[in-house]
């Protein structure tokens, strides 16, 4: 099962890429001093990619912890 936990680790990696990405954004949209409702829109659309950024990290964290258990 080891193929299992590395792919699990990289998944883990992709999903957390995808966080420090969102962060990236958020910061960046911060900084570029937009109206309340431009950054609002923004915003929102960071949040549906964290979501799925999160979802793809912890599916690759179950992925390392069945590897593990059934290694």
């Amino acid at each position: 099962m080891d193929w299992l936990i590395w792919t699990g680790a990289g998944v883990t990696l992709l999903g957390l890429a995808g966080l420090v990405w969102c962060i990236v954004k958020v910061t960046a949209a911060r900084r570029a001093g937009l109206s309340d409702a431009e950054l609002r829109a923004r915003l929102q659309r960071v949040v549906a990619l964290n979501f799925a950024a999160l979802l793809v990290s912890a599916l690759g964290l179950i992925m390392v912890v069945i590897g593990i258990a059934l290694g």
